[in-house]
């Protein structure tokens, strides 16, 4: 079988602790990167590249970011889609103050300006957790809209209230704004995207995590045990808001191309906490599962009817689209609260004990 273990012996703890204990895992993950940094680049369609490949891998690193504050340290919020316009504000005002700014550059410091504001807004985390801890996050998430709303030099006194991605260039090449490519633009979110899951699966492997979980589990005990409560949830919402703001930031400059604040509105924050919550979490493959389940959703419910022969109307196909999220969701909170990935792993465990799986 695909994976079957025998001859793969460990012989030191560092051996058995590595990312990738079972060499099958390390093929598989080739062969998922050959596809996306060669084939799908050369063979997808602009529909795809729109629709599909670059909202999945933006989706996939803003789930990322929540799955770091919710998943491995514990603490609930429902502010992803404000801390989201904090990070495309803040890429936007740096590229229009300095346009000879390199992108990439504006992008990555841009997250800083929305951990910032996560710290900020987590404070409130060292007094309240659950339900509370949620509550103050939906104040931000209020907050932050109205600010985006009202501060008219955030969005350069446009008229409309909206920000437009101007064209930007890097080195000749027209990366964002009406010029762009799509190709061009899906292999700098993905460039972005594989330094920051390598990043998060870091930190998360390493002590910083190994503390985020301690919290998680009982704060109260990871405190008696030396760990600085303080330190360790703020270090998550500054890592979470970070990563959150750069996926953002990718959001519209790289994608949707232009912003008003309502798209940063508590649907946005909703579906990223579905894309966490379905895929799993404490996951860092849930996030790609679970993204790549809900950007693809819709456009399966879009396409099938039409050609099988059914005719369904656009409005019909968003409610059945919103009763399936549902029915996911309430479905792996009972059967299987850990998502995607844990189907995955179940899998991937049957398939290592064939012939003999119990």
């Amino acid at each position: 079988m695909l994976y079957r273990t025998s001859g793969q012996f460990k012989t030191t703890y560092r051996a058995d602790q590595a990312l990738f204990p079972i060499r099958q895992d390390a093929f598989l993950l080739g062969v998922i990167l050959l596809f996306a940094w060669v084939i799908l680049p050369f063979t997808a369609s602009e529909f795809a590249f729109q629709t599909l490949l670059i909202p999945v891998l933006i989706y996939a690193l803003a789930a990322t970011g929540l799955n770091i504050l919710t998943g491995y340290a514990g603490q609930l919020s429902l502010g992803t889609g404000a801390f989201m316009g904090v990070g495309a504000y803040a890429c936007y005002k740096m590229i229009t103050i300095f346009p000879e700014m390199n992108l990439l550059l504006a992008v990555l410091m841009s997250g800083f300006f929305s951990a910032g504001v996560g710290v900020m807004f987590g404070l409130p985390s060292l007094r309240i957790k659950g339900f509370y801890l949620a509550i103050a996050t939906l104040a931000a998430q209020f907050f932050l809209i109205w600010l985006f709303e009202k501060w008219a030099w955030l969005y350069n006194y446009n008229a409309s209230g909206a920000i437009q991605v101007p064209n930007v260039d890097i080195f000749g090449i027209a990366v964002a704004g009406p010029l762009a490519s799509s190709q061009t633009q899906y292999y700098f979110v993905l460039i972005v995207v594989t330094l920051l899951t390598i990043l998060t699966i870091n930190l998360t492997r390493g002590s910083l995590g190994r503390s985020w979980k301690a919290v998680r589990d009982m704060d109260i005990a990871a405190e008696l045990i030396g760990i600085n409560l303080l330190k360790a949830k703020l270090m998550a919402f500054a890592v979470s808001s970070y990563i959150v703001g750069v996926s953002g930031a990718l959001f519209v400059f790289l994608w949707r191309g232009a912003a008003e604040p309502n798209l940063f509105d508590i649907e946005l924050s909703f579906r990223v906490l579905f894309i966490a919550i379905i895929g799993g979490l404490g996951s860092i493959l849930g996030n790609y599962l679970g993204a790549i389940l809900i950007v693809a959703l819709p456009v399966i419910l879009n396409t099938v009817p039409g050609v099988i022969g059914l005719e369904i109307k656009s409005a019909t196909v968003e409610h059945i689209n919103v009763m399936i999220v549902g029915a996911l969701i309430v479905f792996f909170l009972i059967v299987e609260p850990h998502g995607l990935a844990r189907l995955w792993a179940l899998i991937r465990e049957k398939l290592i004990i064939w012939p003999f799986p119990h």
